[in-house]
C-alpha cells in the first residue's frame, strides 16, 4: 500500500484555502472603502443554507464540474481551452434537435442524444486544434473566436429551428417527450420539503471517475501529462505532440458537450434564447480552484453554487448588490494563481532543505566509517 504523503496533501490544501482567505480579505476591504456593513454581508453569505438552496446548490456544481472537467484535460495538456462556452452551446443545440425529434423511443433516444452533444462538441474543438497543430494558432485565441462564432451561430439556427409556444415570446426548440426526460432524484425524505436533484447528477460522477482513471492510470494519461510538463521530454521519449494535442483538445470538447445535459434533460427540456450563459467561464475558475483533481474540482463546483445562491439574499438581507459575489469569485481565481506559484516555491525550498539533511547525514556517516 502506497503511503500517504501528508506534506503534499497540505501544500496541495494550502493554494486554494489561501486564495478563498485572500479574497475574504481583499472583499472586506471594499466593503469598507465603500461603506458598505460588513458584518451584514458575511452573516448572509455564511449562513446555513435552506433546503431549497441545498438542492440548487448541487444541482449548479453537477453543472459547473462537467464543465470544470472539460477544462481540466486540457490544463492537464498546458492547453488552455477557453471554447468551452461555445462548445456546449452548439453541443446542447444539436443534442435539443435530436432528441426532440424523437426518432429513438425513452432511454435510447436519451443515450444518442448525449452521443451527438459529444460528438459536437468534439467537432467544434478539433477547429481549434487543426489550427493549433498545422499553423500554430494560439488556442486561447481561436477558442475565444468560436465561441462568439458558436454563440451566433446557435442563435440564428434557433431562428430555424424554434417552436413557437401560445401565449409566451419564448424561443426554443421542440419540448422533449416525456419518455426522454431523465427521472430526478426525490430527496424531500432528507429535507423535509418537496425537491429533487438532477437525475444526471449520476453522469458527473461517471465522468470524474473517468477523468481521475484515464489521466493517472492509462498510458494515454501518463503520455497527456508528461506532454504538458515538458514537450522536448515527450518527444524525446516517443510522443507524438501534434497528435496529443489534437486529442485532448478533442476529448475536451466532447467533455464540453456534457456540460449542458443536465439543464436539458433535467430541468428545461429543451434549448432556448434564455439558456444560461456563462458556464464554460466558471468551469475555467472551477478547475483552477480544484487544481485538475476529480474531488477538488468536485469541492470548488460546491462552493461555486454556494456564492451563487446565497448571493439572491445580498439585496435584502443586506442592502448590498449580489453582484459582490462576482467580485469575489473574480479575487479568488486571480489570488489562487498567486497562491499556487507561492506554495510551489515553497514547497521547493522544503524540498531542498530536506535534501540538504540527508546530504549531511551521508557525508557525516562516510566520515565516521571512516
Amino acid at each position: 500500500m502506497r503511503r500517504v504523503d501528508m506534506r503534499r496533501l497540505v501544500l496541495a490544501a494550502a493554494a486554494p484555502l489561501l486564495a478563498i482567505a485572500v479574497a475574504l480579505l481583499f472583499t472586506t476591504i471594499i466593503l469598507i472603502l465603500s461603506g458598505d456593513p460588513v458584518g451584514a454581508v458575511w452573516s448572509v453569505l455564511f449562513k446555513a443554507p435552506l433546503p431549497r438552496q441545498l438542492v440548487a446548490i448541487l444541482n449548479e456544481a453537477v453543472v459547473l464540474y462537467l464543465s470544470a472537467v472539460a477544462v481540466a484535460i486540457g490544463f492537464k495538456m498546458n492547453l488552455f481551452n477557453i471554447g468551452v462556452d461555445g462548445q456546449y452551446r452548439i453541443a446542447s443545440f444539436a443534442a435539443a434537435v435530436f432528441a426532440g425529434a424523437h426518432f429513438l423511443p425513452g432511454w435510447l433516444n436519451i443515450i444518442v442524444a448525449i452521443l451527438v452533444a459529444m460528438a459536437t462538441g468534439a467537432l467544434w474543438a478539433f477547429i481549434a486544434a487543426v489550427l493549433k497543430v498545422t499553423r500554430g494558432v494560439s488556442e486561447v485565441i481561436s477558442t475565444i473566436m468560436l465561441n462568439y462564432i458558436a454563440t451566433y451561430l446557435v442563435a440564428f439556427l434557433l431562428q430555424k429551428a424554434a417552436v413557437k409556444v401560445e401565449g409566451s415570446n419564448a424561443t426554443s426548440t421542440r419540448v422533449l417527450a416525456e419518455d426522454s426526460k431523465v427521472p430526478n432524484i426525490d430527496v424531500s425524505g432528507l429535507l423535509g420539503t418537496p425537491r429533487t436533484v438532477y437525475g444526471l447528477v449520476v453522469l458527473a460522477i461517471v465522468i470524474g471517475v473517468t477523468y481521475w482513471f484515464v489521466v493517472n492510470r492509462t498510458r494515454f494519461g501518463f503520455d497527456l501529462r508528461a506532454t504538458g510538463a515538458s514537450e522536448t521530454a515527450a518527444v524525446a521519449s516517443g510522443v507524438r505532440v501534434k497528435r496529443m494535442v489534437a486529442t485532448s483538445m478533442v476529448m475536451s470538447g466532447a467533455a464540453a458537450g456534457l456540460v449542458g445535459m443536465p439543464l436539458l434533460f433535467c430541468q428545461d427540456y429543451a434549448y432556448g434564447d434564455t439558456v444560461q450563459s456563462g458556464l464554460g467561464f466558471a468551469g475555467l475558475a472551477v478547475a483552477l480552484l480544484g487544481r485538475n483533481h476529480p474531488v477538488g474540482m468536485a469541492v470548488a463546483a460546491v462552493l461555486w453554487g454556494y456564492l451563487d445562491q446565497l448571493s439572491n439574499g445580498l439585496q435584502i438581507g443586506a442592502g448590498v448588490s449580489d453582484r459582490l459575489v462576482l467580485i469575489i469569485q473574480g479575487i479568488i481565481v486571480l489570488s489562487v494563481v498567486v497562491a499556487y506559484e507561492l506554495v510551489r516555491r515553497a514547497g521547493l525550498r522544503i524540498d531542498q532543505r530536506r535534501v540538504g539533511r540527508e546530504e549531511v547525514k551521508r557525508v557525516e556517516g562516510e566520515a565516521v566509517a571512516a
